[in-house]
């Protein structure tokens, strides 16, 4: 049995940029271990695997250790495999994925995605995140993840967290985004996932789907520029379209092979 691969960075324009996904079209769904087997074996944010339904595509997404209701960088990372790799004709892909329908389009030389928005709402932080953080929020909301506000860009980029005291939580909290005003964009942020095996996330598409709708309201504009400034980082053009966020992207291949399985 053999499984095309692709390993694509995602939300830049160069190689060793951006978040890396890899890519696996298939025929047909394995059973669920294989899936799982082969995202721990990539070692990746995240993995994507893709089988055709319809005029569309069924999309799943695999971290090494989860399966994913959604993620940004690895749908980006599929669809430019199917315009790019497979083929795939015009400039719209529909995916239907466990966030149920996601469409994607070729627009002005980048690839944009339409998600739905997860408006975060006023929070109380957990007293471990609190001490584990490393830095006093001037804001604390939350959707799926915390989205903790910090004083300036500087704040975000400079920011140590305490892996180990944020791997002792003991609930589910998501992700940890912290986030301010840019100096060159709108809004930059970074993306942290206690007891996870990449504790930062170097860009989060998903996050995005809370931190835009969150600037749009503080900013006063719907239209937005952000930078993730983790190490690799990476740049998203969004906009807030009523409860969905479209989050536009660059992406590169950085390799294409095969998985061999007996």
């Amino acid at each position: 049995m053999e499984i095309p691969i692709y390993q694509v960075d995602a939300f830049t324009g160069r190689p060793f940029g951006g978040n890396a996904a890899a890519v696996c079209p298939l025929p047909h769904w394995p059973e669920d271990q294989l899936m799982h087997q082969i995202a721990a074996e990539n070692n990746l944010a995240e993995t994507a695997f893709f089988v055709r339904d319809g005029g569309g595509f069924h999309l799943r997404w695999f971290t090494p250790e989860i399966e994913m209701d959604l993620c940004g960088h690895a749908t980006l990372a599929a669809a430019h495999v199917l315009f790019n790799h497979l083929g795939h004709p015009g400039d719209t892909i529909h995916f239907s994925s466990m966030s149920g329908p996601l469409t994607v389009r070729r627009k002005d030389g980048r690839i944009e995605l339409d998600f739905p928005a997860r408006d975060p709402v006023p929070a109380e932080l957990p007293p471990i995140i609190a001490a584990g953080i490393g830095a006093a929020p001037l804001e604390v909301l939350k959707a799926r993840d915390y989205v903790l506000l910090l004083r300036d860009e500087a704040a975000v980029r400079s920011l140590k967290p305490d892996r180990q005291l944020l791997d002792r939580i003991n609930i589910d909290p998501g992700g940890i985004i912290v986030t301010a005003r840019g100096s060159r964009t709108d809004f930059v942020s970074r993306f942290f996932t206690p007891q996870a095996a990449i504790f930062e996330d170097p860009v989060t598409g998903s996050a995005h789907c809370s931190l835009v709708p969150y600037w749009a309201g503080k900013l006063g504009k719907t239209t937005l520029v952000a930078e993730q400034v983790s190490r690799r980082s990476g740049t998203l053009w969004c906009e807030l379209a009523g409860d969905r966020v479209r989050m536009a992207g660059e992406a590169v291949t950085y390799l294409e092979g095969k998985i061999f399985l007996s």
